[in-house]
């Protein structure tokens, strides 16, 4: 069964595959790592394989046995998914709460219908609240032969470390600049902007492509003009703000970020060059007043004041 992975992802699966076929894959799994790097179509292959029920010892699932064609299609009895369920409103929550755990707990002690494993995947595995945390571990505590339970979690830091120490590990990480490079000329990018998207997304292949895709090239070259005509006096702030907040606010706050980010790196180099520090720790607070900024653009507050607030502080940092 072809999946089609990157380089990174297959040698991910390929070590899940080794540790199944040993014997050592726990029945708690973490499977962690920064966005777009694939770990949702990872953990797809991993659940399909602990179904199925023609593969044996390292291989991948068949893909074509009652067990597949179920996972497949969806209709899979022994699989179970949790992520953000709704609540009275209709409205889907911000957490995981315990109730859900509670439930998969009273699933997963029941037989697996089809007679084979019972797989249950958390995702995003962070957005568990603390009691429905508390829940998960008793589970994790008293693992059941043929019980396999999955976290999905961009940030795993956010996890208790009680969960992790339970969890066996499978991490994805961004390859070596080569393999970022010819993966993305595997997808069909133009060889001219893969070093520029690879730059932005600091050698990050999925979140350089996702930049391509999303014209975030362009988009980022916009964002940079603005900031140093905000600088130089050559563009109204108001004029800023309502541009900003008429086409994708919140990407265009990011990619501020980590340009100011970027300017930081050279102001820590003129710092050590010439023994100030001001020019360095005025770019990093503008940068965590601009991801503050980015976060709160949903909420009940006035985005327009917010945004107005940050450049015009960004013209005060620019000019000193």
């Amino acid at each position: 069964m072809s999946m089609g992975f990157s380089p990174w992802q297959q040698r991910a699966f390929e070590r899940a595959l080794a540790s199944l076929d040993s014997g050592r894959l726990g029945h708690g799994l973490l499977v962690c790592g920064p966005a777009k790097l694939g770990k949702r179509a990872l953990v797809d292959a991993i659940v399909a394989r602990l179904l199925c029920q023609d593969a044996s010892g390292a291989q991948p699932a068949c893909g074509h046995c009652r067990a597949c064609k179920l996972q497949q299609a969806g209709t899979h009895a022994d699989a179970y998914r949790i992520s953000f369920a709704l609540n009275d409103k209709g409205e889907p929550r911000n957490v995981i709460v315990v109730e859900q755990i509670r439930d998969l707990g009273q699933k997963i002690s029941l037989t697996a219908q089809l007679g084979g494993a019972i797989v249950s995947v958390i995702d995003p595995a962070e957005a568990l609240n603390a009691n429905a945390a508390n829940a998960l571990l008793k589970t994790l505590e008293e693992p059941q032969d043929g019980r396999y339970l999955i976290l999905v979690s961009d940030t795993p830091y956010r996890l208790p470390a009680t969960i992790r120490s339970r969890c066996q590990r499978i991490e994805l990480r961004p390859p070596p600049l080569e393999e970022a490079r010819a993966w993305l000329a595997g997808q069909g990018i133009d060889g001219s902007r893969i070093d520029e998207a690879l730059a932005l997304a600091d050698g990050h292949p999925g979140a350089a492509l996702a930049l391509i895709e999303a014209q975030g090239l362009q988009l980022r070259r916009a964002v940079e003009k603005d900031l140093d005509a905000l600088a130089q006096n050559r563009i109204a702030l108001s004029e800023t703000v309502k541009a900003w907040l008429d086409d994708r606010p919140a990407e265009r706050l990011a990619h501020a970020a980590a340009c100011v980010r970027d300017r930081g790196r050279l102001a820590l180099l003129a710092l050590l060059a010439q023994g100030s520090g001001e020019a360095f720790a005025e770019l990093a607070d503008w940068y965590d007043q601009a991801n503050r900024v980015r976060a709160q653009l949903d909420t009940p507050l006035r985005s327009d004041l917010l945004l107005g607030e940050l450049l015009l502080r960004w013209r005060e940092v620019a000019a000193a």
